[in-house]
């Protein structure tokens, strides 16, 4: 009797033999967006400091030059440190896309690797970087599923489940066979990492969880292609992921659907520019501004209503103290929301984090877990608003499906609209080049190369 394939095995098989040919027009359609939305994300990421760090990183201990692009600039790198320098900026200005239910980012660590091991192998079609794509999102989606909340509360899931993402993609785009891309698979669950623990110091690790995830997917990818073996069940091994990090999904999450149920198609966007867990209250206070127009200086308190992993990680910044530690402040979001009517990247300043209306409103925002959102957790993200008034008066609002989740999608042209935003307010490249990119980008299953992506973008 044939011994049962163990739910790894089944996972690299799935990934070493997906073609583009397999994958639904809808499928194709949402990866498209979510590469334009990447795109746009990493181009405003590459002035950041900490962009900067990689770099200097990379002229001190990689090539002068190699074949892979390092996005905003007109440096070139091999394709290991391309994928780090990339994947850092990419999840900077907290714009890239999400995926609910397993609490992953997918963007920024599938597209860096990708993007700088397509661009050092010879004629990568549109058609094969697509497919591979799909094969990372479809890999990190149902790993982060399968670690599940309890190991989120504790890790970072994008530099964990995203280091098997990013080993995925690469190895479906090298051809791998099944036996290697298991060996890779292996290889990257070995060396995933990522804590928490920077949030409350306002440290720079989660550019350095990104970073990571993508060279070290590439490098097992990669690795695996010239015979060095990794774990066969680095999931489920009593020795594997799931025993040492607090793996808590169901057990099935790895390969249930596999090849029907197109996961990446789930992928939320963001719309403000701050941690997703914000983003339903960002919303319900949005609506209450809108509905109810209150005066700021008439608020006397906002409750919001929240699931516990919000409160995990909102709960670790109470007086922010950089802008990207404000990015995940819920009082400094909310306040954004109600004073300036919007929380996206030009609102998140030095200034801001003095001005003493946005420091008072503050002050006045406390979460609460509620047990009906946290049941819905992590499918939905919900949250509800409750704010109290001087007068005495209470204005409250709730919302299941923030601004970006599939069931309140973005268009394509609200896409376009928030790369531009980004680019120019960066001062990264114009709105007629990045045009030229997202156009590159929509036409890639026709492209016989991708070569030249992102030949418009100034360096």
């Amino acid at each position: 009797m044939m011994s049962e394939i163990s739910q790894s095995r089944q996972l690299a098989n799935f990934c070493s033999n997906l073609r583009f040919e397999q994958i639904p027009a809808e499928v194709v359609d949402s990866l498209l967006n979510l590469f334009a939305d990447w795109a746009g994300s990493c181009l405003a990421g590459s002035s950041s400091r900490q962009a900067e760090v990689f770099r200097s990183f990379s002229s001190q201990m990689g090539p002068a030059s190699g074949p892979s692009q390092i996005i905003g600039t007109s440096e070139t790198s091999s394709p290991l440190f391309a994928a780090m320098i990339n994947a850092a900026s990419s999840h900077v200005v907290e714009q890239d896309d999400l995926h609910n239910s397993s609490i992953l980012h997918p963007a920024t660590v599938v597209f860096p690797p990708l993007l700088a091991a397509a661009q050092a192998l010879p004629n990568v079609s549109g058609k094969a970087f697509i497919a591979a794509a799909v094969a990372g999102y479809e890999a990190g989606i149902r790993v982060g599923e399968f670690l599940g909340l309890e190991h989120y509360r504790v890790f970072h899931m994008t530099g964990t489940a995203g280091t098997l993402a990013a080993a995925m993609a690469v190895a479906n785009l090298l051809k791998l066979d099944e036996e290697e891309t298991l060996n890779a698979l292996g290889s990257a669950g070995t060396q995933a990492a990522g804590l928490w623990a920077f949030l409350g110091d306002a440290a720079d690790s989660k550019q350095l969880h990104t970073a990571k995830a993508a060279a070290d997917g590439l490098l097992a990818a990669w690795t695996a292609k010239d015979g060095l073996t990794g774990a066969k069940q680095i999931m489920e091994s009593p020795q594997g992921m799931a025993a040492g990090m607090l793996a808590s999904g169901p057990p099935e999450a790895l390969t249930a659907g596999l090849g029907e149920r197109w996961a990446l198609t789930e992928t939320s966007y963001k719309w403000h520019a701050s941690c997703r867990h914000t983003h339903p209250a960002a919303d319900a206070m949005q609506r209450v501004m809108r509905q109810h127009q209150p005066k700021i200086d008439q608020i006397a308190s906002v409750r919001v209503g929240v699931y516990q992993a919000a409160f995990d990680v909102l709960g670790a910044v109470s007086h922010p103290r950089t802008i990207h530690q404000s990015k995940f402040s819920m009082g400094f979001v909310l306040a954004l929301i109600a004073i300036k009517g919007v929380a996206g990247v030009q609102q998140f300043t030095e200034q801001a984090l003095t001005e003493d209306a946005l420091i008072t409103l503050h002050d006045k925002v406390f979460m609460e877990v509620e047990e009906d959102i946290n049941q819905r957790y992590p499918k939905q993200w919900c949250a509800s608003v409750t704010v109290k008034l001087l007068d005495g008066r209470v204005l409250n609002a709730f919302v299941d499906s923030p601004r970006g989740d599939p069931e309140n999608p973005l268009s394509r042209e609200e896409l376009s609209v928030k790369a531009y935003s980004l680019v120019e307010y960066y001062g990264i490249c114009s709105k007629k080049k990045m045009e030229g990119i997202l156009s590159a980008i929509w036409a890639l299953p026709k492209r016989p190369s991708i070569d030249g992506l992102f030949d418009c973008c100034d360096g």
